[in-house]
């Protein structure tokens, strides 16, 4: 069974026509997974077969049906599935096409998102901008949690300042989420713990840096290095700035 993320635009609501399209899938044992409207104007699907024909007879007779146009049509990616269950698509930044905008009222689109990119066993970096107490961490480890791994925070101000030296053993592996402050561990943190961050940096494993900037500011470690930045904000008009973040105490230190 092949899976495909069949999304169409409706010009013109008329009655019947999501009856017209499932009895179609129907006739072409072509089942539907799931279905939600998106964004609107739009409706997804998430549709399964066993005959790759039967699909290509579908996208063809689509184009006869009116008011209709075919916006995707093809395997699903991890966005495609994340609007299906949430009914929106998650808001890339328009130039930079690895990062991605959140506001605290969609935590748990975020924690979705955060959650499928968990799941690689392998080499994967997140950076998490935001300002103190929106949300960060909490949404990390929630993610942490769905993707069903273990995490290690490595530096962090959640409950209290964590600044680490060295690990379990069992904690070395592929199957844990490292959480870094990139604010703690570049500039209150001992050498020790910032060779610790440099080891863990090495593990083929996801690692999580929050205030990735300060963090490629103060290491050898470029923007370019982040597989996926993610931007958190209270509201869609909130500033994420560091012009507070200096050697010593700050808002950040409490976050």
């Amino acid at each position: 069974m092949k899976e495909w993320y069949f999304e169409y635009q409706l010009h013109e609501n008329r009655p019947g026509i999501l009856g017209d399209i499932s009895s179609l899938l129907g006739m072409l044992s072509i089942n539907i997974v799931t279905i939600n409207g998106i964004d609107d104007t739009r409706r997804g699907m998430l549709l399964r077969s066993e005959h790759d024909d039967n699909v290509k007879r579908f996208k063809a007779i689509l184009h006869t049906i009116g008011n209709v146009t075919v916006t995707k049509f093809r395997e699903p990616r991890v966005r495609d599935r994340l609007a299906i269950r949430h009914g929106r698509y998650i808001e890339r930044n328009a130039t930079e096409r690895k990062t991605f905008r959140f506001i605290r009222r969609e935590l748990g689109l975020l924690v979705d998102f955060m959650a499928e990119m968990m799941k690689r066993d392998e080499h994967y970096l997140i950076g998490i901008r935001g300002m103190p107490r929106v949300g960060k961490t909490e949404s990390v480890v929630a993610a942490s949690v769905c993707a069903n791994k273990r995490w290690s925070f490595i530096s962090s101000t959640l409950l209290r300042q964590t600044v680490r030296s060295q690990l379990a053993d069992d904690e070395m592996d592929g199957d844990n989420i490292f959480i870094i402050d990139g604010i703690v561990s570049t500039m209150r943190a001992t050498e020790k713990h910032r060779t610790l961050v440099h080891d863990i940096m090495r593990v083929p494993a996801v690692k999580v840096v929050e205030h990735p900037d300060i963090f490629v500011r103060e290491t050898e470690y470029e923007i370019e290095d982040f597989d996926c930045i993610i931007e958190l904000r209270n509201d869609d008009g909130e500033e994420i700035t560091y012009d507070v973040v200096e050697p010593g105490f700050s808002s950040f230190d409490i976050s």
